[in-house]
């Protein structure tokens, strides 16, 4: 009885994974067609208006990224925030060295 249930639960289990990994196709299909749709308007559009049809391109300037890692750099070094005259010193205390008899 119990290699019936165990073997019962590992199909249930595997029909709900394929059923996901199914709507999971699905969505990306339909993502996949709503996007293709959307550009073949724009391009029929482009077309009656007698403009040219241009691509959907996504510019990446790999530079930006370092730069602003680099920038970045700066605001996180001591002092780099405020000046050196604005420093609040009322707190510090000197300290004269004891050395051991």
């Amino acid at each position: 009885m119990a290699d019936l249930l165990s073997n019962l639960s590992r199909l249930v289990v595997r029909v709900l994974l394929v059923a996901m990994g199914l709507v999971f196709f699905a969505s990306l299909l339909c993502v996949v067609l709503v996007l293709a749709a959307l550009w073949g308007v724009r391009a029929a559009w482009a077309k009656l208006t007698g403009q040219p049809v241009s691509p959907w391109v996504m510019r990446v300037n790999p530079g930006a990224g370092w730069n602003r890692a680099y920038q970045a750099a700066d605001r996180w070094r001591p002092g780099a925030g405020r000046p050196a005259a604005s420093r609040d010193l009322s707190d510090v205390t000197d300290v004269t060295v004891k050395t051991k008899p």
